[in-house]
């Protein structure tokens, strides 16, 4: 008779690079979402940089957030959840402003009027707040 197994498996734990892998590709789909109301509510809907720059980041983050907690971070589900979803608010929050004010402060600066213009400041502005929130999820809120 088989003896049956009584201890469950630990999920394999991802290396830094491969949650990187997992953290940019689940990343470039919720950039198609952020980038998608970004160009929606800027370009057709006529609404002004700043509103429409706030609403695609909350969307793409509120993805990002679902998604990266499932499949790329296994620290997300250990611990006190509640507290990794308040630090996750408050480093969004700070991701937030530094995202906006960045994509804000160069359309400024450079008194941009051309879709590229804008174009290239969102990308900027995104890349800032991907290398910020990637950094600070991996060695603060979702920790192996």
């Amino acid at each position: 008779m088989a003896e049956a197994r009584t201890d469950q498996a630990e999920p394999k734990r991802l290396g830094v690079l491969n949650q990187l892998i997992r953290f940019v590709v689940i990343g470039g789909g919720c950039a198609v979402i952020d980038f998608g109301t970004y160009s929606v509510l800027l370009g057709l809907a006529g609404w002004p940089v700043w509103l429409s720059k706030s609403i695609s980041f909350i969307l793409g983050t509120t993805a990002s957030y679902l998604i990266n907690r499932k499949f790329t971070f296994q620290g997300a589900n250990t611990g006190n959840t509640k507290a990794k979803a308040g630090a996750f608010a408050l480093l969004y929050t700070i991701t937030f402003f530094v995202n906006t004010g960045t994509n804000q402060l160069l359309v400024v600066l450079f008194n941009a009027q051309e879709p590229w213009q804008f174009t290239l400041f969102w990308v900027i502005a995104q890349g800032l707040g991907t290398l910020i929130n990637f950094v600070m999820l991996k060695v603060l809120i979702f920790r192996d």
